[in-house]
């Protein structure tokens, strides 16, 4: 009986932590998953339905603690927000903060990102992409575990509405060069900054990372792109 071939097993851009829960976040976790948290199913949603209000979409890919996600919905309630992060401590904090500012503009999302876009987001259904400091993956053998490649990115247009935005940053140089070279090359974006441009004052809170990183006199790179066909 010929050997069965090894199930190739796809590259994450992540790793699944243990951080431990605390008390608030597991009591977040139990108590609010259903007003907040869109549970992952392999077909095509309607994100709209599960808004009070019909308003554009902001897809946030890997929110961390979900410092600068909820000041984004707090300060633009005019838009509508969902998060998507696979790590439980992240969702449990910002779903407590969210329900104590009575946010009706957020949902969230606990699951791989890439299978969210590819089953559940329709072509042309977002109106922005965020992604605020994803792992660089220093290593020069890891570097096929960063998130921004030329598969991803085409992804994302794929799912991004003519008109609609790619903001991206990162605190890591040779990060945001490769960044840079991997949307030039996407035909269907455009510099917001013209060709090569970086975004000097981005309009984005500071994300906890990006203010602990300033102050160990790291530089941060912003990038916006628009979708133009």
């Amino acid at each position: 009986m010929p050997a069965s071939k090894p199930v190739k097993r796809p590259i994450r851009s992540y790793v699944r932590r243990t951080r431990r829960l605390t008390v608030s976040q597991q009591r977040a976790l139990d108590g609010l998953w259903q007003d907040y948290v869109i549970d992952f199913r392999p077909q095509q949603m309607d994100f709209a339905a599960y808004y009070p209000k019909a308003q554009p979409l902001t897809v946030e890919i890997g929110f961390g603690m979900g410092d600068s996600l909820l000041i984004m919905a707090q300060e633009q309630a005019q838009i509508n927000f969902l998060g998507i992060e696979v790590h439980k401590p992240g969702l449990g904090k910002l779903m407590q903060r969210a329900s104590l500012a009575g946010l009706d503009n957020l949902k969230l999302m606990c699951h791989d990102a890439v299978e969210v876009l590819k089953h559940c987001c329709g072509p042309d259904s977002i109106d922005r992409f965020l992604m605020y400091f994803p792992d660089p993956w220093h290593k020069k053998r890891h570097h096929k575990r960063r998130l921004i490649q030329p598969n991803f990115v085409s992804l994302l247009v794929s799912r991004l509405r003519l008109g609609g935005t790619l903001h991206l940053a990162t605190d890591w140089e040779p990060y945001a060069m490769q960044m840079m070279e991997v949307l030039e090359q996407q035909t269907q974006l455009s510099n917001c900054l013209g060709p090569g441009g970086y975004w000097p004052y981005p309009e984005r809170p500071a994300t906890r990372f990006e203010q602990r990183g300033r102050l160990l006199g790291h530089g941060v790179w912003d990038l916006l792109f628009e979708k133009i066909g």
